[in-house]
């Protein structure tokens, strides 16, 4: 088994969704889908008197939005940052308590967000994403509980970003990592 911590509004786990895909369909592994709520990424607007340290910030997270950028079109995905980006908490409870395949509502939902900036805090937004997908969550309450709860013991196990991937009881945080993960898989396992 494979757990893979993701957070809509993030980046990294959007593009990091069909490589950990890929990896499944070649390895035959389970992907136990976690939800963990990062900070939203944002680029500094760049100010008339900036320090050293604000203009090395705003430069660095530019660069790091160009990379996502580029990684985005190598795989052929539209990836579009907002000025303002939304949240993802809806759409992370209802993760919380998907019961069957959850990979299309996770498609959808990245593909929401990255494309169309949609905001999956919002629980209409998020019902109707289910919808297109055929699921549902029916209990809103409930599935906030448990994604807090998934979050502090993801917390208490290391987990501060994501995509972070456990396997075999080791901790590996982003897409880059996915050779070695590969190498964890039992050979047995393998298709």
């Amino acid at each position: 088994m494979l757990t893979l911590y993701i957070d809509f509004k993030s980046a990294a786990s959007y593009l990091a969704l069909e490589p950990t895909l890929e990896l499944a369909r070649e390895t035959g592994i389970t992907i136990d889908w976690r939800p963990f709520s990062v900070r939203p990424f944002v680029v500094p607007a760049e100010q008339d008197e900036e320090t050293v340290g604000e203009r090395h910030r705003r430069v660095r997270a530019a660069a790091q939005r160009d990379v996502h950028v580029h990684y985005a079109a190598v795989q052929g995905r539209d990836m579009h940052f907002a000025d303002r980006p939304s949240g993802s908490d809806a759409a992370l409870a209802a993760l919380a308590v998907m019961e069957g395949d959850p990979v299309p509502f996770i498609r959808a939902a990245f593909a929401a967000y990255w494309t169309e900036q949609a905001d999956l805090a919002d629980e209409t937004v998020v019902e109707t994403l289910l919808q297109s997908v055929g699921m549902d969550c029916a209990d809103w309450e409930l599935a906030s509980v448990k994604l807090d709860s998934i979050r502090s013991r993801a917390e208490e196990s290391g987990i501060f970003e994501a995509p972070s991937y456990l396997i075999a009881d080791q901790l590996f945080l982003g897409r880059e990592h996915l050779p070695w993960i590969r190498s964890l898989i039992p050979a047995g396992q393998r298709v």
